[in-house]
C-alpha cells in the first residue's frame, strides 16, 4: 500500500529568477508559513523564526515544500516559456486566463500535481 494522497494549499509571493530570488509561503489565513531566499552562493529558509541554510535551491524547495520542485523552470511557465524539467510536465494553455498546471510523473518519485492560481 502507497502514501495516501496528500493536499497542500498555499498563497504565494514568487519574485526574482532561477539564479536569485524568493519565494514566500502563506497559510490560508495568511500567516506567513516559510520564506525561501536563493542567490549563488546562498539557499536558505525562513521558518517560524529560524534560520535554516542549503546547499541548494533544490535542497531549499524539497524542505520548505515537502517535494523537489523545479524552481527555476517555474519561472519561466511562468512566463509561458515551456521549459523542460526531468519528471515534469508544464500545461502553459490555460495560462492566459491566469492558471498554471504542472505535474510530476509517478516513475522516478510520488507523482505531484501543482495548480497555480494567479492574481491579476
Amino acid at each position: 500500500m502507497g502514501t495516501p494522497p496528500q493536499a497542500f494549499s498555499a498563497d504565494f509571493e514568487l519574485d526574482g529568477h532561477g539564479e536569485a530570488g524568493t519565494l514566500a509561503l502563506f497559510s490560508p489565513l495568511g500567516t506567513t508559513v516559510a520564506q525561501m531566499q536563493w542567490a549563488p552562493g546562498l539557499a536558505q529558509l525562513r521558518n517560524g523564526g529560524e534560520l535554516r541554510n542549503f546547499d541548494s535551491l533544490s535542497a531549499l524547495a524539497q524542505q520548505a515544500t515537502g517535494t523537489e520542485l523545479p524552481v527555476a523552470a517555474l519561472f519561466d511557465w511562468l512566463r509561458g516559456t515551456a521549459t523542460p524539467a526531468p519528471g515534469w510536465e508544464a500545461d502553459l494553455g490555460q495560462l492566459p486566463e491566469g492558471r498554471l498546471l504542472a505535474r510530476r510523473n509517478a516513475d522516478s518519485a510520488p507523482a505531484v500535481e501543482l495548480r497555480i492560481l494567479l492574481e491579476r
